[in-house]
């Protein structure tokens, strides 16, 4: 299986892709471990800081170590510069909060899977014409399951995945799957402030992330 599929492949299998950053290393390794050890294959770490690429290379050599068969990717890639240089850092996969004409080819050019953030039907046209397979909705709060519904019938060949306010609970992901996704992105709902402040946060995250496995397979039956 190659890069593109294999990321493609993992995001899918469980249905939800944890996404994060954190300035800490030692944090960002043990949350990935916490990840890891709950069932996930596949993870987002997001360019949000100075220490993103510093601590993204540092995550990939854990990675490289202990999770070999775990796709680590970026996201919050806005420009073409940082595509390449995650890229060369070793990226698994790109995730953008908008479509970045310079950030697919460099994808292409590298056999990455790629997945853009759009929130209009205009956004998801141009992304389609591209080549993009696989679509982020956001903000996912905003846009609704009910966008999902009302434009998945224009879009027949794409995948979507929404990311912003998805909630670990089974209302909330069931809509979002009856709606047409083939994912869910999980960021602050997952791993945030008030659960890194426990001493046990990795335990915390393992275990939410395990409900989030479970829910988005019951609501996939």
């Amino acid at each position: 299986m190659n890069k593109y599929d294999s990321a493609l492949h993992e995001i899918l299998d469980k249905g939800i892709l944890p996404l994060y950053f954190h300035a800490d290393i030692d944090i960002c390794i043990n949350i990935l471990k916490a990840l890891y050890q709950a069932g996930i294959r596949a993870v987002e770490f997001t360019n949000r800081g100075e220490a993103a690429l510093r601590n993204f290379s540092s995550m990939k050599a854990v990675r490289d170590a202990e999770m070999k068969d775990l796709q680590l990717g970026v996201g919050t890639i806005k420009n073409e510069h940082d595509a390449k240089a995650f890229v060369a850092a070793g990226a698994d996969f790109l995730v953008s909060p908008g479509y970045v004409p310079e950030v697919n080819t460099v994808a292409q050019d590298n056999g990455l899977l790629w997945i853009p953030g759009c929130m209009t039907p205009s956004e998801i046209i141009q992304a389609e014409n591209a080549g993009v397979k696989f679509v982020k909705l956001f903000p996912g709060n905003l846009l609704m399951p009910s966008f999902l519904e009302a434009i998945r019938p224009i879009f027949p060949d794409l995948l979507f995945m929404p990311t912003g306010g998805v909630e670990v609970e089974k209302t909330n992901i069931q809509s979002w799957f009856k709606a047409g996704v083939s994912a869910v992105g999980l960021g602050s709902k997952l791993i945030n402030k008030a659960i890194l402040d426990q001493d046990d946060y990795a335990h915390f995250i393992s275990a939410l992330t395990e409900k989030a496995i479970c829910l988005v397979k019951t609501v996939r039956q």
